[in-house]
């Protein structure tokens, strides 16, 4: 028999306040009114007809956005990226988001800017501090003329905040993202602090909609070890976060099981405002770090607008008859990936294979 978890939507819903009804009540209205010019847009038409459509288009995410900022000042555990860095990094979180969304965006492209999306959420949660103190990297350079040249680097000292971490992965999509954050730990660390993996394997029941969906936990297929994850800063990088279940199905199982974290992180490149909310409401200790936030989830718990299967655009799609277990995910990414990430890689093969 097989040893699976199972954890219903309603049971989510229940962590949420009233004061996060009303902003996601809100909210769903305002984005009423998107679709309807949506709709316009969609069909075509006189080219003055379109301009005044996505006029009202402009208008309505502006208001959303002043919302969303309304909502996090009033939920810490919330930190969107161009709600809390500089201005001038605003355009680029646009750029890279507008890339990933983009159904022309190729295979490899998805991969380059899920990259470039995870070191910009490693510096909000990480680098944007300045420190008293530093680290110093002295660097052997190729220049042997007139003697061996080096050079001296200085960086935040952020070793306390990552050396006590683990890499948690909800597996598939969530994969490539963790290796992205546990290569930035690494390059930031004075010791070169490879983070230990605990790989979980869930998955969402897509047969069902948002309002009775259910998660399901696969035991069997996990690689984890308990006493490992009590104490420790849990990361969990997950490129979409719709509902918040997976990891809250994750965390619950472990708190059940007698782990105390130290704290919780999760990183998303888009996160829909419920999932959100319903993650740092059910989990105490946890933040959420997302480099945008979704308005909505459709009935099937879908983010709108969403950027489709990032599991399937990061890693191709898998045939319902032959899923590929993590070690084949790893072989398809190939030499490049494995070359990047190779400490990540010996972890994670070790943790599967030990």
């Amino acid at each position: 028999m097989s040893n699976k978890i199972i954890l219903k939507a309603e049971s989510l819903d229940g962590y949420l306040t009233e004061k996060d009804q009303d902003f996601l009540n809100r909210m769903d209205k305002l984005y009423e009114k998107a679709q309807a010019s949506f709709k316009v847009l969609a069909n075509g038409g006189f080219s003055s007809e379109l301009a005044n459509e996505e006029k009202k288009v402009i208008e309505v995410y502006n208001e959303m956005g002043q919302l969303m900022q309304e909502i996090c000042k009033e939920v810490p555990g919330l930190k969107v990226f161009s709600f809390e860095t500089e201005e001038e990094s605003h355009a680029e979180a646009s750029r890279v988001i507008a890339k990933l969304r983009d159904s022309k965006t190729s295979h490899q492209e998805f991969i380059y800017y899920s990259q470039r999306a995870y070191e910009m959420l490693f510096r909000l949660a990480y680098g944007g501090a300045h420190s008293e103190n530093k680290n110093y990297l002295v660097v052997k350079t190729p220049v042997t003329i007139p003697v061996q040249q080096y050079s001296v680097h200085k960086i935040p000292d952020i070793d306390s905040k990552i050396e006590n971490t683990v890499m948690c992965v909800m597996l598939r999509g969530a994969l490539l993202p963790s290796m992205i954050m546990s290569k930035e730990i690494e390059e930031y660390s004075s010791h070169g602090y490879v983070t230990p993996f605990a790989l979980f394997k869930i998955k969402r029941d897509d047969s069902k909609h948002e309002s009775d969906m259910e998660y399901v936990l696969d035991l069997d297929n996990s690689f984890f070890n308990l006493e490992e994850l009590n104490g420790k800063d849990l990361i969990f990088a997950d490129p979409m976060n719709a509902t918040g279940g997976s990891l809250v199905t994750v965390v619950k199982y472990l708190l059940d099981n007698g782990v105390k974290p130290k704290s919780i992180s999760f990183f998303n490149v888009i996160a829909a405002l419920k999932g959100a909310l319903r993650v740092v409401r059910a989990l105490d200790n946890c933040t959420v770090y997302t480099l945008w936030m979704d308005p909505v989830l459709n009935n099937s718990a879908y983010i709108l607008p969403g950027l489709g299967d990032a599991g399937d655009r990061l890693n191709g799609c898998d045939s319902a008859e032959t899923p590929r277990n993590i070690i084949q995910l790893i072989a398809d990414y190939g030499s490049n990936i494995a070359g990047l990430y190779r400490s990540q890689l010996r972890k994670i093969e070790q943790t599967v294979l030990d």
